[in-house]
Parts: C-alpha cells; sequence; structure tokens
C-alpha cells in the first residue's frame, strides 16, 4: 500500500495518490496530468479512479483531462452534478483499489456535495481519511461557499457540524486526517502550517471538534470570514462544467513573442503580467504591466485580481520559467495566455521601447520619513493582520479589495506602501501606477522590516479586537 500526499505550496493544496496491487486512485488532481501519469508508470500501475473530494473553487481539477487520458473513472459523493461522464456515488459506497477499499462518507456543509473518503486497508482497517474541505488541520472549511437561494451559510454550517460529528469523530483516534489544504488557502480561517494529522489530534486541538453547542460552532464559523476571491465561483464552474484540454492551453501560452508581436498584443487588449521579483519589476518594467510575482502565492492573487478568466494575457518572465507560469495561470482557469516576450524585459529595453519604474526603499529609509507632514502611508495586508499590529496614522486598504478603493485616493499625494514581506505592496503599486497614480514608494520588506527600524513603539497600535 502506498498513500501519498502531493502538496502544491503556491496553492496549499494537497492531491493523494494512492496505488495497491496495481491500481491506483488519485484524489483532487491539479490542473496539469503529467506528474500523475509519471507516477503511475514508476509504480506500474493503471489509474482506476479519481475521487473528487467536492467542486472546487480555488483551483481547477486535472479530473476531466486525466480521466480522458487515462479512462479513469471520476467519482462524485452525492448530490454532486457533472456535465460530463461521471460516477455520482452514494453514501457509505465502496470501490475497490487493489486490496484496498475506499468507503464515500458524504459530509455536506463546506458545499452540498462534499465528501470524505475513508480508505480501509487490506484488513478493513480504518487507515485514513481524505476530507477535502470539510476537516483541515486546525480548522474547518468555510460554509458560504454554496449558498442558494433555500439555503444560508448558517444552514450550511449547521450542516457541517452535524456531518463532524456524526461521520468523522466517530471514527477511531490513529486514523490519519489528509485535507485538501493548509495554511495560506482562503477556503478556512484558521488553517494549520500542518497538511496532515491524527483525527485523535485534532479532537484535542481543533476547535470545530470540540464539545461545543450547535449554535455557537454556527456562529464562530460564520463570524469573521472574508469575502471569497472573486474567481471561486468560476472555478467552481469549471470543475463542474469542464474545460479546454490542458495541452492545448500550454500550447498556446508558451509562444515565444518578438517585441513587435508583443506590443501588437498590447494594442488589441492584452494585459502583461510581469512575473519577476518584485526588486526587478521596481528597477523597470513595460509600462501598464500588472506585478505578480512567481516567488509568492501567485495563482491567487492572479485569480483575485484579474476579473476576467479569458483576459488576453501576455508574459513578462524570467528565462525558462514561461512555460511554469502558463501552468500556474491554468491552475485557477486562466487560459488565455497569447504566449510570452522572448529575452523578457532586457528584450523591450534593447529595442528602445518606453520603461516605467517603481521606487522602492529599505525600512530604515522609511522610517526617516514616517510621521512627517505629507508622508502618506498605505497599508494593503489583510484586515487580521493589520488588526493584530499596525503604525498609527495609516491608510489600511487591503490588496484584496482593491477594485473597490483604487479610485477613492488622491492621485497627487504622494503613498508608502507596506504589506507584511514586501510582495503584495508591489502587486499594490502597480496596479495604482497604471490607474494614474504617480508618486508611489514601496517599502521594501514590509512590516517586517519596518518593526526592526528605530520607529519607536508608541508608533504601533492594536485594535481592541484584539488588544
Amino acid at each position: 500500500m502506498l498513500v501519498q500526499q502531493l502538496y502544491t505550496q503556491c496553492l496549499a493544496q494537497g492531491a493523494y495518490f494512492i496505488v495497491s496491487d496495481g491500481e491506483a486512485a488519485i484524489i483532487d488532481p491539479l490542473r496539469e496530468t503529467q506528474p500523475y501519469l509519471n507516477l503511475l508508470t514508476q509504480n506500474k500501475a493503471s489509474l482506476k479512479y479519481i475521487f473528487e473530494t467536492h467542486f472546487h473553487a480555488d483551483f481547477v481539477s486535472g479530473h476531466v483531462d486525466l480521466a480522458n487520458k487515462t479512462n479513469a473513472q471520476i467519482v462524485y459523493g452525492p448530490q454532486a452534478q457533472t456535465t460530463y461522464k461521471s460516477h455520482i456515488a452514494k453514501d457509505n459506497e465502496e470501490f475497490k483499489i487493489g486490496k484496498l477499499t475506499i468507503k464515500v462518507l458524504h459530509t455536506p456543509g463546506h458545499t452540498l456535495e462534499s465528501t470524505t473518503y475513508l480508505l480501509l486497508d487490506e484488513n478493513k482497517k480504518p487507515h485514513c481519511i481524505f476530507t477535502g474541505d470539510t476537516l483541515f488541520i486546525g480548522d474547518v472549511g468555510r460554509p458560504d461557499l454554496a449558498i442558494k437561494s433555500s439555503l444560508t451559510q448558517e444552514d450550511l454550517a449547521g450542516m457541517l457540524y452535524d456531518s463532524l460529528r456524526n461521520k468523522i469523530m466517530t471514527l477511531p483516534d490513529d486514523v490519519l486526517v489528509y485535507p485538501a489544504h493548509g495554511a495560506g488557502s482562503a477556503c478556512g480561517k484558521n488553517m494549520s502550517k500542518e497538511t496532515f494529522d491524527t483525527l485523535g489530534n485534532q479532537k484535542k486541538t481543533n476547535y470545530a471538534l470540540a464539545n461545543i453547542f450547535k449554535q455557537d460552532f454556527i456562529k464562530e464559523l460564520t463570524t469573521g470570514i472574508l469575502p471569497p476571491p472573486q474567481y471561486f465561483a468560476k472555478n467552481a464552474a469549471l470543475n463542474k462544467e469542464g474545460y479546454h484540454s490542458f495541452d492545448e492551453v500550454m500550447q498556446k501560452g508558451s509562444k515565444a513573442l518578438s517585441v513587435s508581436e508583443f506590443e501588437a498584443d498590447i494594442k488589441k487588449g492584452a494585459l502583461v503580467l510581469d512575473v519577476r521579483k518584485a526588486a526587478e519589476f521596481a528597477k523597470g518594467h513595460v509600462p501598464n504591466a500588472l506585478f505578480i510575482g512567481l516567488d509568492g502565492q501567485f495563482a491567487p492573487w492572479v485569480g483575485a485580481l484579474i476579473t476576467d478568466l479569458k483576459q488576453p494575457i501576455i508574459l513578462i518572465a524570467p528565462q525558462g520559467k514561461e512555460e511554469e507560469t502558463v501552468m500556474r495561470l491554468s491552475r485557477v482557469g486562466y487560459d488565455n495566455c497569447l504566449g510570452y516576450l522572448a529575452g523578457g524585459f532586457d528584450a523591450w529595453k534593447q529595442a528602445g521601447k518606453n520603461t516605467e519604474d517603481i521606487t522602492s526603499i529599505s525600512a530604515e529609509e522609511f522610517a526617516t520619513y514616517y510621521g512627517k507632514e505629507n508622508v502618506n502611508v498605505l497599508d494593503v495586508r489583510k484586515p487580521g493582520e493589520y488588526d493584530a499590529k499596525h503604525l498609527n496614522n495609516v491608510n489600511h486598504k487591503a490588496l484584496d479589495f482593491i477594485s473597490d478603493w483604487q479610485d477613492s485616493l488622491d492621485k497627487n499625494k504622494n503613498y508608502y506602501i507596506h504589506c507584511a514581506g514586501g510582495y503584495r505592496s508591489m502587486i499594490a503599486a502597480s496596479i495604482l501606477k497604471a490607474k494614474g497614480y504617480k508618486h508611489l514608494v514601496d517599502v521594501a520588506g514590509g512590516f517586517g522590516a519596518i518593526t526592526k527600524t528605530a520607529i519607536p513603539a508608541s508608533a504601533y497600535a492594536v485594535t481592541c479586537a484584539n488588544a
């Protein structure tokens, strides 16, 4: 028996590969199929089933392409409906993989079709559960993504309470818990950085499995949820209805463009997406380019900030990272990449084209300006980060909601922008610069670096809610 977790840090997502006696199953695969095909070859196994825990909202699964390439059967839990061929399992239905058994446990709450898969070993002993977004390590899935006219988030939270106690908590304490996500995902509020645990330890440490009343659970689960990123509903629809072939998307997006072709695409309305490091973008970039670096949570920020999945995109990427960028765009449904600039930003400069830059200063230099007249500070961290600790006299404008506030500031003022570490602040600066803001200064290293400067302790505040 082999159970392998395939964890992708950018999406904080876990897929799973199971093998027994030459038969295999995959749970919640990512969009790209080749890694799974390679695993099948390495293990001399044939893929029998592709199990989906639910219609994922934060990424496009590889189930459709993988089924087409392997003839494996796609399996969803009760209440799922798809436009492609799939098996909609019944609660407690069992599937054989070699000497192993996977049992369907319908666990609605995160979504109506959410299902946990219980893996039984050769002796029918419970070994592990693949919980999807029903149960995370330290948290549970948010209940506001599958609201319908007849259901509220409170209704779904109540269903989740029952699913946890009637289906999951009744299992032995030594059962391993393998969730679909870890810390960094927007599918929950307080996920642990750990990617698996025993059920017994989760019963001791996870607030959602504590001995609390149902109404208290519902209140806890529905309090303080940030609005879901705009791409969530769109990705869920792709997972339900199907999508373009990944191979075709990669072929189209991996085209090397000359400077003249790149410029022609810009004139036709293509978005220039620059995925280099923040410091490189600051020193020089194509006018109106959007910065979202590959070295951060690239795909989630693309999904949060580019509102149209069909938006034509052309890339400025580090050499050798072009195809990776196209792949990572496809993971969240952005399939209309037209190619990348051959030679990167250097080719653009050498062609004598116009360039722009963004001033970036160290936290130490920022400390010499902080508190002076005409120094306006933008903190673009998430509300929870700001609430925990922030500088006095700053504008808190979370990057997550930049589409709501990007036109509300005075374009004639100067703004010093910081986040936690310098990644999100450069994203915000690129968006604001394209909107016509002229006097932008990025604080490299963000709030983490700022707190190590000579700015006095009295300059920091904590909100009452977290004091």
